[in-house]
């Protein structure tokens, strides 16, 4: 389920470019969406832009996730050196509200 939600969270940046695109077009409907969607693939036309959202929805989910992992390890090796307890951050961590996949790996980076 994690899995699914990171998916469709990481399709709402190519959504949000479609439909900044669409805008600058001055046109509505049908006509504003497939516009757009040849202007994001330039010499590939409208597939090209389909493409083109997928691999930015794909690249979106992959920094998403690495990103904020590398993130929430830097922070508690940091706070672990700096001599907090560690059952005091193995609970903290329990009670965070994100990936159980992240969670592991925070522990396993402090071996709660």
């Amino acid at each position: 389920m994690d899995e699914f939600v990171r998916k469709a969270a990481a399709m709402g940046l190519p959504a949000v470019m479609l439909l900044v695109i669409m805008g600058t077009t001055g046109l509505v409907g049908a006509a504003a969406i497939t516009t757009a969607l040849a202007a994001l693939g330039g010499p590939a036309g409208m597939l090209g832009g389909i493409a083109l959202l997928g691999i930015i929805g794909i690249a979106a989910d992959m920094l998403a996730k690495h990103g904020l992992e590398a993130l929430l390890v830097a922070i508690y090796r940091q706070r672990l050196s700096n001599g907090e307890s560690r059952s005091k951050l193995c609970q903290e961590i329990q009670k965070l509200l994100i990936f159980d996949d992240l969670k592991r790996v925070l522990r396993e980076t402090i071996s709660c």
